[in-house]
């Protein structure tokens, strides 16, 4: 993915910052967190997801998988910085089907002015997806969600 922006330069206190504030935003499923860590063009790719482009179509994926996932929250394990991108470890958590749901995942982050303009998720979604399946129990909150998991290729060009 190509950059139609000019990223921030990181160093190790705003990198250190920002987990902090990802953090305060996995603590619980709190939208207005999440969404206070976004610039107006950000764009997230994620397993099951896809990719979203800007805060609406950020803010609908976000307020489904909070109503999917009520508890859902995050640990995070680590972290690294480069100087143009953040990299968090986290296993994210919580409760789907009646029995805990959990994987972990690496992201990747972009910032311009310090909010999130580019984030791509790194996750094995095929023991989710099937963790999912298996819990009829959470089938209808499922449907209810208009959830629809997007198995699309997942190989980043990043010459595009």
């Amino acid at each position: 993915m190509r950059a139609a922006f000019t990223p921030d330069v990181i160093d190790h206190d705003a990198a250190a910052a920002f987990v902090e504030r990802f953090k305060d935003g996995w603590r619980t499923p709190d939208l207005r967190k999440h969404e206070a860590l976004w610039s107006d063009q950000i764009v997230l790719v994620q397993p099951l997801m896809g990719t979203l482009r800007g805060r609406d179509e950020c803010r609908v994926a976000f307020a489904r998988l909070f109503e999917l996932v009520p508890d859902i929250h995050a640990t995070v394990h680590r972290w690294s910085a480069t100087h143009d991108a953040i990299f968090i470890e986290f296993t994210l958590s919580g409760t789907f089907g009646g029995r805990e749901l959990a994987w972990t995942a690496v992201d990747r982050f972009v910032l311009v002015d310090g909010l999130i303009a580019e984030r791509i998720s790194y996750f094995d979604s095929a023991p989710l997806a099937l963790a999912m399946a298996g819990r009829p129990r959470g089938w209808r909150r499922l449907l209810g969600t208009r959830f629809i998991p997007r198995f699309q290729r997942y190989v980043q060009d990043p010459n595009a």
